[in-house]
C-alpha cells in the first residue's frame, strides 16, 4: 500500500488546436465538440456539438467520431475509428479546411509502459534505456550549470535521474559524437521528471553494481564496464533544464508533466478564468482575468496582476509586476508557468503530490519542554496516512506544523519538493483541514452552509452558476445528495464530518488534514468516514488524519505512530505495526507507551529495518543548498473584498439566527416581558415612587437584552472563525458582521421593551419636554445605546472567555454589577473607587441620561438624586450618551484585539 505506480497503456501525446496545445495524458478521454464544456471545444458550425473523442487503447491512441454530421478525418481520410500518433492531422468537420489538430509527442516525455512514482518513497525512474534498474534514487547533481564536456572527444554526462546512486561517477561512452549535456536539477526523487525520448538522448553508463538494460541494438550490458558504443543518431537540440528557482531544485516533484507548452509571446498573454482570455485556467480560485506576461522589446518577459484577488506570485512570493526568467516560476491557483526553451510551459498542480517531513521539532516554555522532537517522515501521492499515538504524544502540534498554521522551530516540510514554510503564501491554497470540531453553522442547511463557504472562498468575480456548480461536485462525490436540504445540527456524527470535509474541498485542496474526524462517532460511522478517506486519497489526494481510533487502520497506506515526547515509535504499513511492538491488540501497545516512559522507543524504531525500508530509503536527497531564514508570509490574500465579505458575513450570521427557534423565541419574549414588568411599576405615571423602579428595571432589562444576545456568540463560533480566518476572512468583517445583525436586533428589542413600559404613560417631565427631543424619544435612545453597549460589552466576554459554558454565570454577574453602579441603589458619586469604576460600566451613564430626561433631581429630591449627571440639561445628556458611545467604541477595539489571540499562529507573526 502507498506505493501504487500507475503504468500508462498509451504514450503522452501533444494535441495542438490553433496554437493552444493539450497534453493528452493516458488514464482519461479527451472530448472534442462544440459544447463549451468539451475538453476540446472547437466554435465552428460544422463540427457537431458532441462530435469526436480520442481515447488510449492498448499501447496506442484512437480517436473515435461520435456519429458527427461533417465527419472526422485523420491525415484527410474520414474515420469512424482509427489511430492517431505522433504526426498525425486530424481535421473536424471537413477535410480540407475544418478545424485542425495536430499531434505530437510531448518534449520530455516517458516512453510507454514507463513507471511513474507516486510517493518520495519510489525510486527514481531511470531514463530511457540507461538506468540501472535497481538504482534506489538518483545521484546528486554536482552543480545546478550543465556539465561542461572536459575531454578533447566529449563524453555526455547521464542525466541524474539515470544514474544509479553507487556509481560516483559514470564511465563515459565511446560515441564519437558530443551530446548536450543533462540538466543537473532534472532529477526529482521524490517525484522524477519524465526522461527525454530516447532519440534525443545519449545513453548512459551502467551502474557498476547494477545491471543496466542495454539500448535497443545495444549488445548486453555488464555490471562492471560501460554500455558498448551504440550509433547515437542526430539529435533535436535538448530541451533547457527547467528552473532553478524552486525552493529545492534536485529534490522537487513540481514538474512532472506539462499540461500545456505555447510559444512564447510576442506581445502579451492575458490569464484568467474567462473565456476571453489568451490562456484560460480552469480553476475557481484564479479570478477571470488575473494576470498578463508581457514581452518587452527589450526581449524579456515581466508578469503583471491585474488586481487578483487570490494573488499571483513569483517564486511563491505574492507580486504585483517582476520580471520572469528561465529560472523562476510564476504561480496562479493550482498552476504554475515557466520559461522553457522558448516556450510558456505550464504545469498544473492535480492533487497528485507528495510530502515531505524533514527533522521537525517544536519545543514550548522557553526550550524546557518539548512536543516534537527529530520528526522526520514522507508521505506519498495519493497516500492516506493516520497519525495515532497516546495524548500528550504531540499530534496535533504535528498537524500544525504540516499545515503551516503554527511552523516548526526547526525542520523542513516539503509540499512536492516546494519549502511550505517559505513559500507558505503561494501553497497555503492548497491545503485543506478539517478541525476536530465542525467548522458549520449547525443551524444551517446542509447547501446553504457550502453556499456561504463558497462565497466567501471564491474570488468576487465568481458567477453564483459557477459557485453552485462546484457545491453539486462536491455534494455528489462526497454522497450528501440526499442531505443537502437538512439543517446540519440534524445530520448523524458522520454525515457532519462528511459536510465540513465538502466545505475543504471547494477549493481543490490537494493536501487534506483531517484532527480527529472520528472523535465520539460508533464504530459503524468510524469505519464509513475512514473509507470516505480511502476514497478521496485514491481521487487523487494526499490525505492525513490524526486519530485516537484504531479501528480502521488498515485501510490507510502507512501509520505513524509517535510516543511521549513527541518522537516517533513507527512508521510504515498498518499491518506491521503490532507485530513490530511485539503486542496482539493495540490497547497494550498505548499502555505500554504511558507505563514504560523510560523504554526507548524512537531509539527502536531507527535501529529497525522498517527506518532503512520507509525513512532513510525514501527520503535522501541529494545535497540542498543552504537558504537564508524563512520570512513570515503576509496575511492570507481576501478572495472578497471588505465590503463583499461583510455582505456574506451578514447574510449568512441572519439567516442562521433566524434558523434558530429558541433563540428567537427569547428575543421576541424577553423586551415584552421586561417591558411588562416595568409597566407594573409606573402605577400608571412616572411619580415620586415609581421612577426610579420604571428607571431601573429600564436599566436592567435593556442590559440583558444586548448582552445576553452577543455573550455566547464568538466562543461557540471560534473554531469556525480560526478556520476561515487561515483561508483569508477579515477579522473587521467578520466582527462588524457581528455588530451589524445583533446591534439591529438588540436595538429593536430596546424600542419595543421602552415602548411596552412606557407609551402612554405620563412621565412628569418640565413643561412636558425632554432635554433636546419628545421625552418618550430620548428614554428610547437611551436605553437602545445602552443594550447596544451592553451588547458590545457581551461580545468582550465571548472573545475573553475559552470556554461557552462559562458566559451564563458571567452574563449574571454582569446584571448584577449593572444593578450596584447604576445609581437608582447607590450613591456612586462623592465614593472614591465607587465612583470611577461607575464610569465604566454603561449603565451609570444610560440611567443618568434618563434621569436627566425626566429631571429626576426635583421629581424624586434627595441624596441619591443630587447627581451632576441627572441635571436637566443639554451638555450634561449629551455627556451621558457620548460616554455610552466612547464605551461601545473601546470595547469593540479590545474585542478586536482579542479576536487576534485565537487567530492560528501564523497569522500573529
Amino acid at each position: 500500500m502507498g506505493e501504487r505506480h500507475v503504468v500508462p497503456t498509451a504514450p503522452e501525446l501533444v494535441l495542438d488546436v490553433g496554437g493552444d496545445a493539450t497534453v493528452m495524458r493516458p488514464g482519461r478521454v479527451y472530448r472534442i465538440g462544440r459544447d463549451p464544456a468539451s475538453d476540446i471545444p472547437l466554435d465552428d458550425a460544422r463540427v457537431s456539438w458532441h462530435h469526436a473523442v480520442l481515447r488510449p487503447e492498448g499501447g496506442h491512441w484512437t480517436v473515435r467520431d461520435e456519429g458527427s454530421t461533417n465527419g472526422t478525418f485523420a491525415d484527410g481520410r474520414r474515420v469512424a475509428v482509427g489511430e492517431v500518433g505522433p504526426g498525425t492531422v486530424l481535421r473536424f468537420g471537413h477535410p480540407g479546411d475544418g478545424p485542425s489538430a495536430v499531434v505530437s509527442a510531448v518534449p520530455n516525455a516517458a516512453p510507454p509502459g514507463a513507471a511513474t512514482p507516486s510517493a518520495p518513497e519510489a525510486a527514481a525512474p531511470a531514463a530511457p534505456d540507461a538506468a540501472a534498474p535497481s538504482a534506489p534514487e538518483p545521484a546528486p547533481p554536482a552543480a545546478q550549470e550543465p556539465v561542461a564536456p572536459a575531454a578533447p572527444e566529449p563524453a555526455a554526462p547521464a542525466a541524474p535521474d539515470a544514474a544509479a546512486p553507487s556509481a560516483p561517477e559514470p564511465a563515459p561512452p565511446s560515441a564519437p559524437e558530443p551530446a548536450a549535456p543533462a540538466a543537473p536539477d532534472a532529477a526529482a526523487p521524490s517525484a522524477p521528471e519524465p526522461a527525454p525520448p530516447a532519440a534525443q538522448e545519449p545513453v548512459a553508463p551502467a551502474a557498476p553494481e547494477a545491471a543496466a538494460p542495454a539500448a535497443p541494438g545495444a549488445g548486453p550490458a555488464s555490471s562492471a564496464a560501460p554500455a558498448p558504443d551504440v550509433a547515437v543518431p542526430p539529435a533535436a537540440p535538448p530541451e533547457p533544464p527547467r528552473p532553478s528557482a524552486v525552493a529545492m531544485p534536485a529534490a522537487t516533484g513540481t514538474f512532472r508533466r506539462p499540461t500545456s507548452v505555447r510559444p512564447l509571446p510576442t506581445h502579451t498573454v492575458r490569464i484568467g478564468r474567462a473565456a476571453d482570455n489568451d490562456l484560460v485556467i480552469d480553476d475557481l480560485v484564479v479570478s477571470r482575468h488575473h494576470a498578463e506576461l508581457r514581452a518587452h522589446p527589450d526581449g524579456t518577459y515581466w508578469i503583471h496582476d491585474l488586481g487578483s484577488h487570490n494573488g499571483t506570485f513569483l517564486n511563491g512570493d505574492r507580486v504585483d509586476v517582476a520580471r520572469v526568467t528561465a529560472d523562476d516560476l510564476v504561480g496562479i491557483g493550482h498552476s504554475a508557468f515557466c520559461l522553457v526553451g522558448g516556450r510558456l510551459v505550464e504545469y498544473t498542480d492535480t492533487g497528485e503530490v507528495s510530502l515531505d517531513v524533514q527533522d521537525l521539532a517544536v519545543t514550548v516554555d522557553g526550550g524546557r519542554r518539548t512536543l516534537l522532537d527529530g520528526v522526520s517522515f514522507p508521505v506519498g501521492e495519493k497516500c492516506l496516512l493516520a497519525v495515532v499515538g497516546p495524548s500528550g504524544a504531540g499530534k496535533s502540534t504535528l498537524l500544525n506544523a504540516l499545515t503551516g498554521l503554527r511552523p516548526a522551530d526547526r525542520g523542513t516540510v516539503l509540499y512536492d519538493g516546494r519549502d511550505l514554510y517559505r513559500q507558505y503564501a503561494e501553497l497555503r491554497q492548497r491545503i485543506g483541514l478539517v478541525p476536530q470540531d465542525d467548522i458549520l453553522h449547525l443551524q444551517l442547511t446542509v447547501r446553504r452552509a457550502l453556499r456561504y463557504a463558497a462565497e466567501l472562498r471564491f474570488p468576487e468575480d465568481t458567477a453564483r452558476a459557477e459557485r453552485e456548480a462546484r457545491v453539486d461536485e462536491v455534494v455528489r462525490e462526497l454522497g450528501l445528495e440526499q442531505r443537502e436540504r437538512q439543517p446540519v445540527h440534524s445530520l448523524s456524527g458522520g454525515q457532519r464530518k462528511r459536510v465540513s470535509v465538502a466545505l475543504e474541498l471547494l477549493t481543490k485542496p490537494s493536501l487534506l488534514f483531517l484532527d480527529e474526524p472520528t472523535s465520539g462517532l460508533d464504530p459503524g460511522m468510524d469505519r464509513s468516514v475512514m473509507h470516505m478517506l480511502r476514497g478521496l486519497a485514491d481521487d487523487g489526494r494526499t490525505v492525513v488524519v490524526v486519530t485516537h481510533s484504531v479501528l480502521s487502520l488498515d485501510v490507510c497506506d502507512r501509520l505513524l505512530v509517535l510516543a511521549p515526547g513527541g518522537r516517533i515509535a513507527y512508521y510504515g504499513p498498518p499491518e506491521d505495526a503490532l507485530a513490530f511492538f511485539g503486542f496482539a491488540q493495540w490497547p497494550e501497545a498505548f499502555e505500554a507507551f504511558e507505563n514504560d516512559r523510560d523504554r526507548d522507543w524512537a531509539g527502536e524504531y531507527r535501529r529497525s529495518a522498517f527506518h532503512r525500508q520507509y525513512i532513510e530509503a525514501a527520503t535522501r536527497r541529494p545535497p540542498l543548498p543552504a537558504a537564508g531564514p524563512a520570512v513570515a508570509p503576509a496575511p492570507p490574500p481576501k478572495a472578497q473584498s471588505w465590503g463583499s465579505q461583510l455582505r456574506t458575513l451578514v447574510r449568512r450570521y441572519a439567516a442562521a439566527l433566524s434558523a434558530d427557534r429558541t433563540f428567537l423565541a427569547i428575543m421576541v419574549a424577553l423586551p415584552f416581558v421586561m417591558g411588562a414588568m416595568a409597566r407594573a411599576l409606573s402605577e400608571g405615571r412616572l411619580g415620586r415612587e415609581s421612577t426610579l423602579n420604571v428607571l431601573l428595571i429600564l436599566c436592567v432589562g435593556g442590559v440583558l437584552t444586548g448582552a445576553a444576545n452577543a455573550v455566547r456568540e464568538l466562543v461557540k463560533e471560534r473554531t469556525i472563525y480560526r478556520r476561515e480566518r487561515a483561508v483569508g476572512l477579515s477579522r473587521s468583517a467578520y466582527l462588524m458582521s457581528k455588530v451589524t445583525v445583533l446591534g439591529l436586533v438588540t436595538v429593536v428589542q430596546a424600542v419595543v421593551l421602552t415602548l411596552v413600559a412606557l407609551i402612554g404613560v405620563p412621565l412628569s417631565t418640565p413643561d412636558g419636554r425632554g432635554v433636546l427631543l419628545p421625552p418618550l424619544v430620548e428614554i428610547a435612545l437611551a436605553v437602545a445605546l445602552l443594550s447596544f453597549t451592553a451588547m458590545m460589552l457581551g461580545l468582550f466576554v465571548s472573545a475573553l472567555v475559552r470556554k461557552e459554558e462559562v458566559t451564563m454565570p458571567l452574563l449574571v454577574l454582569l446584571a448584577i454589577v449593572q444593578v450596584v453602579f447604576c445609581g437608582a441603589l447607590l450613591a456612586v458619586r462623592g465614593t472614591p473607587v465607587l465612583e470611577q469604576l461607575a464610569w465604566l460600566v454603561p449603565s451609570r451613564w444610560a440611567f443618568a441620561a434618563m434621569a436627566s430626561t425626566v429631571d429626576l433631581g426635583r421629581t424624586v429630591p434627595g441624596e441619591k438624586t443630587a447627581d451632576p449627571l441627572f441635571e436637566h440639561s443639554v451638555p450634561v445628556w449629551l455627556l451621558d450618551m457620548g460616554a455610552m458611545v466612547a464605551l461601545a467604541v473601546v470595547l469593540g477595539f479590545v474585542v478586536m484585539r482579542l479576536l487576534r489571540r485565537h487567530e492560528p499562529v501564523i497569522m500573529r507573526k
